[in-house]
């Protein structure tokens, strides 16, 4: 099975708890948006420890360097069987100093050019509500789990 660590910023405003997503850049996703978002998070790559990767991996796509400590979340497989493990951090980072990195790809499909596109396109903060609508559907226990472990519910 293929594996993916990531990261789940989060922040507390005095009226609740905001999570930073990412939009993946790219032809792929251009024209979707809900259920399209996700953590930063990328694939492990032995011998790298999956905290490792989920670390190296945000700052790839951000820009943003992050220091825990880490909360460990329990992972979700996606729908192409991939799993993801993911660790909370509590930061308040600013959307717009977000500089990707790139990946290059032939497009249009077959044409022999290759176009290089930012890793993600969009960042930013949103609430839990607006957050279950706009990320992959798969990664919505992610938010549920971190929520019930802020609140003090099981851990």
């Amino acid at each position: 099975m293929k594996q993916s660590a990531g990261i789940l910023v989060f922040r507390r405003t005095a009226s609740e708890i905001q999570f930073f997503l990412v939009h993946p850049g790219g032809p792929f996703f251009a024209k979707r948006d809900a259920g399209a978002w996700t953590i930063p998070k990328g694939e492990i790559i032995p011998p790298e420890e999956p905290l490792e990767t989920a670390v190296r991996e945000f700052e790839e796509e951000t820009g943003i360097p992050l220091d825990g400590p880490f909360i460990p979340l329990n992972a979700v497989v996606q729908k192409g069987g991939k799993q993801v493990i993911c660790w909370a951090v509590e930061a308040d980072l600013n959307p717009e100093s977000v500089v990707s990195n790139t990946f290059e790809l032939e497009w249009p499909p077959r044409s022999g050019k290759r176009r290089s596109f930012p890793e993600i396109d969009k960042s930013g903060w949103f609430t839990l509500l607006d957050a279950k609508q706009l990320i992959n559907e798969r990664q919505v226990p992610l938010l549920e789990q971190l929520v019930e472990r802020l609140e003090g519910g099981p851990k």
